[in-house]
């Protein structure tokens, strides 16, 4: 099972290829504007790197967002245009997924694990994860105050991490059973590959005619709606 895959959710851009779910290699760039000038090279040339061709693939798999609307689109683009040029399947992972899965291993089951993207203003995509990699709460557009999370703190503690984590800091940061790693955490392609693997063996696969990022567009478009979480 040879999955390439593609996360251009934020301004980083990575590339990864997944063997049975070994990782064999992985570029990621970190630069603004990367997305849509380096992302063909750096798939050519992970894959070429790993000793296979694009031909060999069994599938690609790609963050479907939440993030930014035009990271999305050119790596929702780029995959749909490898699936159909090679005939192979494709495969979405959310994004806000793969943040968690870098973290579920340093973590007990105490713990709950909230990956955050920065939207605008005080606004984060977010959702909840068990460190067992369960969806707890689903991914929403919230908007950040004193109030946020408050039901899920008071239960157990949470990590909160990613580009958007910074604005719930100022404003929970207090609270004990709120954590806030200093490294900061971005979409890879690494876990996303990872995740990937599962997905096909489940035989998730979508439909490349008619799949769309997740933009979470009613959020962007419209009068921001608080998230209950």
């Amino acid at each position: 099972m040879l999955i390439l895959s593609l996360d251009t959710s934020t301004a980083a851009c990575s590339v990864a290829l997944h063997k049975d779910g070994t990782l064999l290699g992985c570029y990621e760039l970190f630069t603004e504007r990367t997305s849509a000038a380096m992302l063909t090279t750096l798939i050519d040339n992970v894959v070429a790197q790993a000793g296979f061709s694009l031909s060999q693939l069994d599938a690609v798999a790609v963050a479907k967002g939440p993030g930014s609307y035009t990271g999305l689109r050119i790596g929702v683009s780029t995959a749909k245009g490898l699936c159909f040029a090679l005939d192979k399947p494709l495969l979405a992972i959310n994004t806000l997924a793969g943040m968690a899965e870098q973290l579920r291993a340093y973590y007990s089951s105490d713990y709950l694990l909230c990956p955050m993207i920065d939207a605008r203003r005080m606004e984060v995509y977010c959702a909840l994860f068990s460190t067992s990699g369960q969806e707890v709460a689903p991914t929403s557009a919230h908007i950040i105050d004193e109030q946020s999370f408050q039901d899920w703190l008071t239960k157990s503690p949470v990590v909160f991490f990613g580009d958007g984590a910074a604005k719930c800091q100022a404003l929970l940061g207090q609270n004990s059973n709120a954590l806030f790693p200093e490294e900061l955490v971005v979409p890879s392609a690494r876990t996303i590959g990872k995740l990937a693997t599962e997905a096909f063996a489940a035989g998730a696969f979508e439909d490349i005619n008619t799949f769309e990022p997740f933009y979470l567009k009613d959020f962007m478009t419209t009068q921001p709606k608080k998230a209950v979480l």
